[in-house]
């Protein structure tokens, strides 16, 4: 459960580092990033996995490229849905998604798992 929640913040913090570094994204308010992030969250947990098998060909013909597209189209999915996160465009949206990427796996990395063998 803690772990969970560690995931949560990380992700809220990545979406707002994203808003304030892309020049396409803006997010109004904090309760904002905090929907946006869960949304985001859920989408990459449901939908992610079910696209990239359904895009898997194109996938392996850009080496894994085309799973970038796919979380910028997440992202741009994601600010259709709530109202104080904004993306300008497609190409901001890709931007982002992967600002988000970078700076979620940094912290990810930073967090880790704390658990100590018996």
């Amino acid at each position: 459960m803690v772990g969970l929640i560690i995931r949560f913040i990380v992700m809220t913090v990545a979406v707002l580092i994203a808003g304030s570094i892309i020049p396409g994204v803006r997010i109004d308010t904090l309760p904002g990033a905090i929907l946006a992030a869960v949304i985001l969250s859920l989408l990459n947990s449901f939908v992610r996995p079910i696209l990239v098998l359904l895009t898997l060909p194109i996938n392996l013909l850009t080496l894994g490229l085309f799973t970038l597209v796919i979380n910028g189209l997440l992202m741009a999915v994601t600010a259709k849905f709530v109202k104080e996160f904004h993306v300008d465009g497609f190409g901001s949206a890709i931007l982002a998604a992967l600002v988000v990427s970078i700076v979620a796996t940094l912290l990810n990395f930073m967090v880790g798992d704390k658990k100590e063998k018996k």
